[in-house]
This record gives C-alpha cells, structure tokens and sequence, in this order.
C-alpha cells in the first residue's frame, strides 16, 4: 500500500511542479525568505523541533507565496510521502545493518584487527581508516559513540594527545555522514536533484578519500601544537580495562560504548550473553568488512553497466536489478541476519527484537527527512525555486558553489547539517534538472559538503565532542570546528577539480 502511494504522489508532485508560479517574483523571493527565517528561528531561539519548524516554514512559504488557504501543505504532504516512500526505506534498512553491525561485535572486530596491525606512529592514519570503513553503514552519533573509547584508549597507551589521533576519526565519519549515502542527507539530496545514487556514491568515496587525509591526519598535526591536551588517564571516567571491556586485543573494545548510545544492548564481544543464555561468537574481519562493502559494491557495479551502456545484456540487467539502492540494501541486511545472527548464536526471537530496536533511533531522522521533503515540494510547486535558481544563474555562479553556499549558510544558523541539506537540495532543485548525471552528482556532493561547514554551539556534535575529549569551548573551535570548516572546503574544491574534468 505504501508503494501505490509512493507511485499516486508522484505523478501528482510532477503534475504541481509544471504549473505556473503562485505570485511575482518579488512576493516569491520574500516568501523564501520567509519559510527559511521561520525555521530558522524556531530552531535556534525557540529550540523547536526541526521536523515541526519545517512544518511551520512550510506553511508560512506557501501562505506567503499566494498558495490558498485550503491548499496551505497540499504540496507539503505530497512531498513528505514521496521522500519516506523513497528515502526513509533506504534509512530504515541502513539502520537494520549498522545495529546488527555494532551489536555482533562486528565493529569491534574490524577495529581491533587494524589496530593489531598497525605500527604505533601509523595510529593516527589507522583511525581514520577505521572511521572511514566503519562509518559507511552507521548515523555519525553512532559511530562518535562507537569509536571516542577507542581513540582514549589508543591515546592513553600512545601517551600522547588525544586529538592526534581522534580528530581522524571525527573527519572519517563527518565525511562519510555529509558525502556517501546511505546516510540520510545525501540520499536526501539524490531523491531531490534527481541524482543517480550509484554514480554519486562512486564520486562521494572518490571525494571523501583526499578530505579526509588533508582535514584528519594530516590537519591533526598541527591541531595537537595549537591545543594542547594530556595523555588520558581513564577513558569516559573509567579505567582503561573497563572501558575496552571484553572486546578483545589491542586497542578496541568499543562495545561499552554502542551500548552507551541506546542504539544496543550486547557488548557484542566474544563472550556477549543475550537473556543471560546464549553465548555469542564474534564474527569474523572479512565477513564484517563484507557487510559494510556489499551494498557500496552492488550499487557501484549497477553503475559501471550503465555507463558501460550494457544494461541490455544478461548479467548487465542482473547487476542493475542488483544495483538498485533499495535491493542492495535488503540484501545485504539478509546477508547482515546471518552473518551476524545465526552465524553467531543468535536465535530468531534475538534477530526479530535486534530489527525491531533498530528503528527506534531512526524515528526521528525520518520525520525530519520526510518534512524537509515537504518543504522542497513546496518550493517548487510555488515556483519559488525556479525564481531563487533563475536569480543564481543570472549572477553567474556556478551549481556547484551556489549549493555549497546556500547549505554552509543554513549549517552556520541552525547547527543542523540535515536542515542545511534538505534547504539547499529544495532551492537547487530546478538547476538541477538542467545537469548532466555527474554534474547532478557533483551538485550533491557540494552540498553535502556545505552542510557540515563551521559546527559551533548550536550544534550538539560540537557539545558531543567537547565533552568526550574534556575540552573547553575555546579549545573545541580550535579542533573541531576547525576541522569541519576545512573539511568542507577540502571537499567543495575536491568536487570543483571533478566537475572541471568530468
């Protein structure tokens, strides 16, 4: 039922989008800046909910922009619908993935691996990687959660400073959160420019990859001068033992964390106990490594055929079919089931309990996706994005920067990287549509990258990241901030490079 839905709104939001604009364009440019001011202001003074602010904004835009009284969040719910029909599925079977990940052990189990086999001078490069790779299938809460006892514990036996090796790994899951779906902004993005999820994917690792060595190893040097910080002497007010628990050799142990998130409930270390029964085994380096990269693979191969333009043969139409984002996706959390549930001694009450927790963090990104979809559609049903996108071109800025500009302005006033994102995908929407496949991509990317530019104190990454590393307010714009400001111009320039040569 929910698919029929999907597939009734969507002609019914195309059919909206090609009706002409609701007022001048004056009124169309003041009921802009209306509905952002108002979600804006909600956000920041009101501490309203970004969901119920983008509901507010929305109305108020429409209201604005000479949509009837009647009619005031007609376009509102068509968009909402059609985003969680599209978007929030793909969230929901990601989520699925990143909790049987975390609670299996598998996560432990990719990082102490690499830690193990990693020369003390090397940590800072291996944090990162770990980041990277880790950070693909999970939300970047969950994976500061997951990885912040990591980094302690590897500064504590490092003796050195922890933002040597923790800024890494911020930069490694910032990236990933702001540039590779399945995160939800940018697959937020993909559904509303139209983009080609395969194809941005590809150009998102192919991005994060020099952003993250420029604004996390490398950028750490010179951060570990500028704040100076003593080796840690407990890791989050516990002993190092603790706080590594069971969860095995070297410098892992993460599993007290994710349980700390709310996002688990089993350590997932070899020795892990579910109603106090069963014992757990902890899953093997490549099978969780298989789990994170299958659906990156699947996705990855669908686009090459279609490239390839051979999407008409045999195996071609199979690897499209297997490259759809949501069959990737699906299939992977059945392979995820197994690997990380019967596999390991799980029974099937413990998997369907383990799927059934796995939504509940989600509940909210969801609304707040599925709203930000409302807002867009009701930009362009009342032509204000048509306006907004006409007055860009008119003063010669490119796609590309325009979107960086638009999502690292909204970043900057509401402290949300999804609003920035949901806000600059909406007003970039009609450009888009004149874009070739990679330009469209490319135009995700920059606003992804816009979208996690300058975190400060209305942002609760910038408090999450204060309180972990014991810093002062001063000293968390010294590293933090400063690292997401470089990471997102690293990223802007990165896309800027592609975009001149594809």
């Amino acid at each position: 039922m929910l698919h029929d839905t999907a597939l009734l709104a969507a002609p019914l939001a195309t059919a909206a989008a090609d009706t002409a604009p609701t007022a001048p364009t004056a009124q169309l440019v003041l009921a802009a800046l209306i509905g952002i001011v108002v979600i804006v202001g909600l956000i920041v003074w009101l501490k309203m909910h970004p969901f119920l602010a983008l509901v507010l904004g929305s109305g108020a835009l429409a209201l604005v922009a000479g949509i009837g009284l009647t009619d005031t969040f007609t376009s509102f719910t068509a968009g909402l619908g059609t985003t969680v029909a599209g978007v929030g599925v793909l969230i929901a079977l990601g989520a699925i993935i990143g909790k049987l990940l975390i609670d299996s052990g598998g996560a432990d189990r990719i990082v102490d691996t690499i830690l193990d086999r990693t020369p003390v001078k090397r940590l800072p490069w291996a944090m990162a990687l770990i980041a990277f790779v880790v950070g693909i299938p999970l939300f970047f809460e969950v994976g500061v959660v997951l990885l912040i006892p990591v980094v302690m514990i590897v500064a504590r036996r490092m003796r050195t400073n922890p933002v040597l090796v923790g800024i890494p790994a911020l930069a490694g899951l910032s990236a990933l959160h702001g540039l590779v779906p399945p995160h939800p902004g940018p697959l937020l993005a993909i559904d509303a420019l139209g983009a080609n999820l395969g194809l941005t994917l590809g150009l998102g690792l192919l991005v994060a990859v020099p952003t993250v060595i420029i604004s996390g190893p490398l950028l750490a040097i010179p951060l570990t001068r500028w704040v100076k910080l003593d080796p840690p002497t407990t890791v989050l007010g516990m002993s190092d033992d603790a706080a590594g628990g069971a969860g095995g050799n070297g410098a892992g142990g993460s599993g007290g964390a994710s349980s700390s998130d709310g996002a688990g409930k089993a350590t997932g270390t070899a020795t892990a106990t579910e109603a106090g029964t069963t014992t757990l085994r902890k899953p093997s380096f490549g099978i969780s490594v298989l789990v994170v990269l299958l659906p990156v693979i699947l996705m990855l191969a669908r686009s090459v055929v279609e490239i390839a333009g051979a999407t008409e043969t045999g195996w071609g139409t199979v690897l499209e079919f297997l490259g759809e984002p949501l069959v990737a996706l699906l299939i992977t959390s059945l392979f995820a089931l197994f690997a990380f549930g019967t596999a390991v001694g799980r029974t099937r009450q413990q998997l369907g309990d383990l799927v059934g927790s796995s939504f509940a963090p989600i509940a909210g990104i969801l609304l707040i996706v599925g709203a930000g979809g409302g807002f867009k559609q009701t930009l362009v049903d009342s032509g204000v994005g048509d306006v907004i996108a006409s007055g860009i071109a008119d003063a010669g800025i490119t796609p590309l920067l325009a979107g960086w500009l638009v999502a690292a302005l909204i970043r900057i006033a509401t402290g949300s990287a999804t609003v920035a994102t949901i806000t600059a995908a909406g007003i970039m929407a009609p450009l888009a549509a004149g874009l070739d496949p990679t330009q469209a991509a490319l135009l995700v990317l920059a606003i992804g990258a816009g979208s996690v530019f300058l975190s400060h104190v209305n942002d609760a990454g910038f408090w999450l990241v204060k309180e972990y590393f014991g810093m002062t307010v001063g000293q968390t714009f010294k590293t933090w901030s400063l690292m997401e400001s470089v990471l997102s111009v690293v990223a802007l320039l990165v896309v800027l490079l592609l975009g001149a040569f594809v």
